[in-house]
């Protein structure tokens, strides 16, 4: 599930994960936050993103409103 905010010229983009899927801790890594836990994303853009979960397991996101190969994509 994702939920976009629009703030100004700014997008705030939260996600959930069903609860027991994947274990442990899950991380997003994309090109709008250089690995970090917070970004605020330019408003009417397009980024690119994975999920990191434990293990140095990497998934994307099957709901993402688009995909480039490797990576999920999300307009804001």
């Amino acid at each position: 599930m994702r939920e976009r905010k629009q703030l100004n010229s700014r997008a705030q983009i939260t996600s959930a994960l069903p609860e027991d899927h994947p274990a442990g801790p899950v991380s997003v890594a994309g090109d709008f936050n250089h690995h970090t836990a917070q970004a605020s994303l330019p408003a009417h853009s397009s980024h690119s993103f994975r999920y990191l979960a434990a293990g140095d397991y990497w998934f994307n996101d099957d709901s993402a409103d688009h995909h480039d190969g490797t990576n999920s994509r999300i307009p804001t």
